[in-house]
């Protein structure tokens, strides 16, 4: 099924790192906003390393959030054909354009949310591969990574930057 990206990226001119995932699972578009799916670690994890909740929040707050820690937050891909919310499954990609995104905000690195993400990110994006940090995907599907090691590998990655956490 031909899936097309719903959001725009949350980013602002004090973004400096770059977060990207592969393409919204079907519980968050229905939801509105990236990582919306309950089980998906990704709000848990960032809630454990800032010590802030903004796992039970709105999206109003996760955006603040991600502005506020100087984060920006999109997906690689723009479009393709994927069966339910399966990256195993995603074909025909069309990878989304971050040019602006980096040429508004002053990007230092680019984490990539699991294999899918980094595999096309790397083949759209090869010159800005020195930038790209593959880390362990938040989905539920990688459940064999608990979730102190996803925190402890994403913190890691966070604050080996410029940024102070």
């Amino acid at each position: 099924m031909k899936k097309e990206h719903p959001f725009s990226p949350v980013y602002d001119k004090k973004s400096q790192i770059l977060i990207l995932g592969s393409l919204p699972s079907i519980v968050s578009v229905e939801r509105g906003f990236y990582y919306m799916h309950p089980q998906n670690r990704f709000w848990k994890v960032l809630s454990r390393i800032y010590k802030e909740d903004v796992y039970n929040k709105d999206v109003e707050a996760k955006t603040r959030f991600i502005l506020k820690h100087h984060l920006a937050l999109y997906d690689v891909v723009a479009s393709c054909d994927i069966k339910n919310s399966s990256d195993a499954s995603i074909e025909n990609v069309v990878c989304t354009d971050i040019k602006d995104i980096l040429l508004q905000a002053p990007i230092q690195k680019i984490l990539l949310n699991g294999n899918k993400a980094y595999s096309l990110f790397c083949k759209a994006y090869p010159n800005l591969k020195d930038m790209a940090i593959y880390l362990p995907s938040t989905s539920s599907a990688n459940a064999r990574i608990s979730l102190e090691e996803l925190t402890s590998v994403w913190e890691e990655a966070l604050r080996n930057s410029n940024i102070l956490i």
